[in-house]
């Protein structure tokens, strides 16, 4: 039985008007890059929902692809084949034939920030539209895995929940009221790399926890 995809925003979305005009100037720029709200990645069987921030500049706003193109997916996506969430080889580039395993992959902000960094309200306003929808559409979801605190707050505020009762924390993991399993990563970015404060033994350690609740399933409707 088919599962229909979550709603995405247009390529010309027009709900931030600062991430409009951003990505406006982004066209001028760099016309061969994707520019537009980046699509969410994976199939909507899927039972691992993993959570970032926003594209970056030069990686999933020029590739179209989450993670795909930045350090970040450089870390991410071969983790994710090793723990067995994903299968294929990585190019940093959207066909390059990767595929995940129960997994799909999303952002808490579909369009590329200036500088890396959403507003609240931009956070809030595609939370609302965007989000919640896409949790709400996944039917076969389990555990979601935030890659930072930005992502863990926005998820739980699309479940209606108060974050006060939910500590992000790495390697942390939270039993949500609706049966959900939230859990929490210091995002995989150059600087927590670079930095030491996420080594990738510690990333790979989140990931297999998590790969242990997730059960294969078909990646094509």
């Amino acid at each position: 039985m088919s599962i229909k995809a979550p709603p995405e925003p247009g390529q010309d979305c027009p709900l931030c008007p600062r991430l409009v005009e951003f990505r406006r100037r982004n066209r001028e720029a760099f016309p061969g890059y994707f520019n537009a709200p980046v699509p969410s990645f994976g199939s909507p069987r899927a039972q691992l929902l993993v959570v970032g921030l926003a594209p970056g500049l030069k990686g999933a706003n020029r590739t179209g692809r989450p993670f795909t193109g930045d350090y970040a997916g450089d870390l991410l996506y071969p983790m994710l084949c090793k723990v067995g969430l994903a299968r294929g080889d990585y190019r940093a580039s959207p066909d390059d034939g990767l595929d995940l395993v129960g997994c799909r992959i999303t952002n808490a902000v579909k369009c590329v920030p200036p500088e890396n960094k959403p507003t609240t309200e931009e956070i809030r306003t595609c939370r609302q539209h965007f989000l919640e929808a896409e949790l709400a559409g996944l039917p076969n979801l389990r555990i979601i895995l935030a890659l930072g605190k930005v992502a863990h707050d926005a998820v739980l505020a699309a479940r209606g929940l108060v974050r006060a009762r939910y500590d992000f924390a790495h390697g942390a993991e939270h039993e949500l009221p609706d049966g959900l399993i939230l859990a929490d990563s210091y995002h995989c970015s150059r600087y927590n790399t670079n930095t030491g404060r996420l080594t990738p033994e510690m990333f790979e350690g989140v990931l297999r926890q998590i790969e242990k609740r997730v059960e294969a399933a078909p990646e094509s409707d």
